[in-house]
Order: structure tokens, then C-alpha cells, then sequence
């Protein structure tokens, strides 16, 4: 089926363009979200009366969605979940996640608007893309972690998923544990007599 994109479809075409897609792609996606018209003799008149009004709003979301696009840009958000000592979480980090994590951050946007193309199952530092509008897109960083407190670790670049990374922890806490052992048995010897 011919339509005339009546926006900017990624590895489609720009707008006005007349491109061939397939019939459900038009019917179920295209056609119902208003990003098409069907190529025929009314809707390219249609196409041309409002081409005007079609490029201005156009303009101006892509405005609107720059001036979001500078805000966003180069933010991170941490998403709490559990996981194993090996970094493997019990569960994923989806699209849905992450819109509600930055609608918490007091960013709004919705899930199709997040381009992951499979759901995060490590912790650590992801890069993933917004797409706000056709022509912008933005990165942030999903910071995935069991912890607050590891989330501030892997912020300064600690990789958490080697068991190394939590050697240094467990032996200060048996330093700790020696140390008041070390000073009673050093009391005792005080107290016994010669």
C-alpha cells in the first residue's frame, strides 16, 4: 500500500514523502496514529492544503522537544532491583521502569519513546536513548543496583559484578572484629597477676 507520511518515520522517509509499506503496517500503525494518509488523488489535495499547518506544528514540537532534549540530556537515574553476587538481576529493567523512574525525576515521556532493545538484566551503568521527537533523541544513564549505596559506587565507577569488589568490604569488617579482640585479650594480661 502507497501512503503520504504526514511526519518523520525513521528508515521510511521524511514528510510528504509517498512511500510503498505493507497493508497491516499501514491499517494497524500508520493510518490509526494519524502518521499517514493513503496515497490517493483527495489525500495528496488534503496533504497539500495543510502542508503549511503540518510543518509549523512540526517545527514546533521538535522545538519543544530540544528545549526537553537540554534538560535530559546526560542524566542518570538509578533503578533499585535485586539481584545475585554476580550481577544477574531477578527480573529485568524495562521500558516501563525506566519512564516511571524519570517521571519520578520530573521527566514525562512515554514508553514507546524509549528505545531499548532488550530489557537490562545486569546491574550496572546503561546508556539508553529517548527518542522525544523524529529528529531528536537523547542519551541518558539507567545506573541499575541492589543499593543506594551501590548505586553511588558504580556512579564513581566501581564495577560490582567481580567478587573482588566486595573483598575490601568484608575484610575491613574482619579488621574491625579483630581489633576488639586483640584489645581484650590485652586487658586480661593486664589483670593477671604474676
Amino acid at each position: 500500500m502507497e501512503v503520504i507520511l504526514l511526519e518523520r518515520i525513521a528508515r521510511l522517509g521524511q514528510m510528504g514523502d509517498v512511500v510503498r509499506v505493507r497493508d497491516g503496517y499501514a491499517r494497524n500503525y500508520l493510518l490509526p496514529q494519524g502518521k499517514a494518509l493513503r496515497a490517493n488523488e483527495a489525500s495528496r489535495k488534503r496533504f497539500e492544503r495543510e502542508r503549511v499547518q503540518l510543518e509549523a506544528s512540526n517545527l514546533e514540537a521538535k522545538a519543544e522537544a530540544e528545549a526537553v532534549a537540554a534538560k535530559l540530556s546526560g542524566s542518570t537515574f538509578v533503578v533499585l532491583r535485586q539481584a545475585g553476587e554476580t550481577g544477574q538481576l531477578y527480573g529485568s529493567v524495562s521500558t516501563r521502569d525506566i519512564t516511571e523512574t524519570a517521571g519520578a525525576g520530573g521527566f514525562t515521556f512515554e514508553r514507546r519513546q524509549v528505545r531499548l532493545d532488550r530489557p537490562i538484566k545486569t546491574i550496572g551503568l546503561h546508556e539508553v536513548t529517548i527518542a522525544l521527537h523524529p529528529e531528536v533523541e537523547v542519551p541518558i544513564t539507567i545506573n541499575v543496583a541492589r543499593s543506594e549505596d551501590e548505586a553511588e559506587r558504580q556512579a564513581r565507577g566501581e564495577d560490582l559484578t567481580t567478587p573482588e569488589a566486595f573483598a575490601p568490604a568484608e575484610e575491613a569488617e574482619e579488621g574491625e572484629a579483630e581489633a576488639p579482640a586483640a584489645e581484650a585479650e590485652a586487658a586480661a594480661a593486664d589483670q593477671r597477676p604474676e
